[in-house]
């Protein structure tokens, strides 16, 4: 037995494997007790719905299992009473058949500078979705960041700090203790009843955040290695390059809560070669200087970011002050292409 075309595998469309083929379910009154017993079936835990799939999650292939009546309790679906009367199915429409199980409940952290940062976000009945911050605080994020294997909480942060998210608003009120194995097992509001608007998104930061800062690997540490770009949260920071391959593009760095340009002025090869060195890129690079005109979108951090041969870090090296304001030119925005 299986779920597809859903958000894990533990929620989707339901196909069974006969005869050496996968094959569709179809069934006219699917409820919650076929639903119980597929999810127990495939180890998701309780079911959470049943339900027909929309037209473009619909089957097209062999059909495996016409009619099904379970009692819900069930080991397989196998099991439950598959022999309905020719008249019993003909009364109905049969049709696709899926579930949503306990089991598919995901958590994750999105727009972050890493996979333990960023926006919290809870999968659950087939979309995801973000929480409220109306009391959120540490032992929330402690939650977050065990269940994700992220390491403790350094900073539970609201008001949308890592942007605003989209769709759903699935919890309210959440009040963990710390203690609690996943972030549903919190006290909290029912799934999906708020107050809230996107702009009270909530996120963490966790400890097993992989700072790019070299001699200051964590909020925690002492700062007298660390060069001015070295500063603590809620001003963490970390280096991309915006093309898809990560080796090449724009120079953008992450700092309080958003990505931002890099300007080229000052901008030497010795700069070039930390940032590559940094993002796992190689040793060295080139700088574009074939750039169009306009303005430059979003912020523009930082500029006359010089760094020498006593620098071993991109982060150690001098700069200009942050300002979002750094540079308004594209021309200026610095374009880097890594040799590795």
């Amino acid at each position: 037995l299986r779920l597809v075309l859903g958000g894990s595998r533990c929620d989707g469309r339901v196909e069974i494997f006969q005869h050496g083929t996968w094959g569709r379910v179809l069934d006219d009154q699917w409820d919650m007790q076929e639903a119980s017993v597929v999810c127990r079936q495939l180890r998701c835990g309780e079911a959470e719905r049943a339900y027909n799939p929309p037209k473009p999650q619909r089957g097209t292939g062999p059909v495996g299992l016409r009619g099904v009546r379970c009692a819900g309790h069930e080991a397989n679906l196998t099991l439950c009473n598959t022999s309905l009367p020719e008249g019993v199915l003909a009364a109905g429409i049969a049709e696709d058949v899926g579930v949503v199980c306990w089991g598919n409940r995901q958590v994750r952290l999105v727009n972050g500078p890493g996979r333990c940062a960023g926006r919290v976000e809870i999968y659950y009945q087939g979309s995801w979705g973000t929480i409220c911050d109306d009391g959120w605080d540490l032992p929330d994020a402690t939650v977050v960041c065990h269940q994700l294997g992220c390491g403790g909480a350094v900073e539970a942060v609201g008001s949308a700090q890592f942007g605003e998210g989209s769709g759903q608003i699935w919890l309210d009120g959440v009040n963990c203790s710390g203690a609690e194995a996943a972030l549903w097992d919190c006290p909290a509001g029912s799934w999906g009843q708020h107050d809230c608007g996107h702009k009270e998104d909530a996120g963490v930061v966790c400890s097993g955040l992989t700072w790019g800062v070299q001699g200051c690997p964590c909020p925690q540490s002492p700062r007298p290695a660390c060069s001015p770009l070295a500063t603590f949260l809620p001003d963490f920071m970390a280096l991309r390059l915006e093309n898809p391959d990560g080796c090449s593009g724009r120079l953008q760095v992450f700092y309080n809560g958003t990505w931002g340009s890099v300007c080229s002025n000052s901008m030497t090869l010795k700069t070039v070669s930390l940032a590559c060195k940094e993002l796992g890129c190689g040793d060295g690079g080139t700088l574009e200087t074939r750039l169009p005109y306009g303005r430059v979108s979003g912020p523009a951090w930082l500029d006359r970011v010089e760094c020498g041969e006593r620098n071993s870090s991109f982060w150690q090296c001098p700069s200009a002050p942050w300002d979002p304001q750094s540079c308004d030119d594209l021309r200026d925005e610095t374009h880097i292409t890594c040799n590795g």
